[in-house]
């Protein structure tokens, strides 16, 4: 009988498009683990007192090698992980196509307007201590700035399937639609 290979349900978007809580909760309802790239670093930044999260981060290296060696080693014990980081194509892709040969990908983009975007930041900026790993202010000042837009996130090209989820208010689709997403069996290529 042979054996399916996992899935592997990718949470990408910009920052504070509601990423991390979607993944957990998918995780939670598919009943396999959720692998945040944002806390692996926030476990290194942990042991690095005096930490500065600006854009040369000697610590952003580091945690996109172990975020994805823990991937890897999920699937290849056949086991379905929900994969989330700000997955920008230039970046991340060299990292998911290696994967795609020990699992059945799915990209979930989460999505959200700009207004909402900041002032998550600017509540998670405020609340959340451990936020200091990732910038979050100078997120916020490049985005005042014009620097940074959010609506330029260029999406993961990877040939897979995709969902667009719209964040603003809960879900759109809604979580029961984005668990059958990506439960879903894509016939193998040349099948019928």
């Amino acid at each position: 009988m042979p054996i399916r290979p996992p899935t592997l349900a990718v949470v990408s978007g910009p920052p504070a498009t509601g990423k991390t809580t979607l993944a957990r909760e998918l995780a939670r309802s598919l009943g396999c683990p959720a692998i945040l790239r944002d806390e692996i670093k926030q476990g290194m930044v942990m042991n690095h007192p005096g930490h500065d999260a600006d854009e040369n981060d000697p610590l952003n290296i580091p945690a996109l090698e172990a975020f994805f060696a823990a991937i890897t080693v999920l699937l290849r014990a056949g086991t379905t992980v929900v994969a989330e980081a700000a997955f920008q194509d230039r970046l991340w892709r060299p990292g998911l196509e290696p994967l795609t040969g020990l699992a059945d990908p799915r990209i979930i983009r989460c999505t959200t307007p700009a207004p909402t975007i900041a002032q998550r930041i600017t509540d998670r900026a405020r609340t959340e201590s451990h936020r200091v790993a990732h910038g979050d202010k100078a997120l916020l000042a490049d985005m005042a700035a014009g620097v940074y837009d959010p609506d330029q996130f260029v999406p993961i090209s990877l040939d897979a399937p995709k969902l667009l989820v719209d964040t603003s208010d809960g879900y759109a689709p809604g979580m029961a639609e984005i668990q059958r997403f990506v439960l879903r069996t894509v016939p193998e290529k040349g099948a019928s």
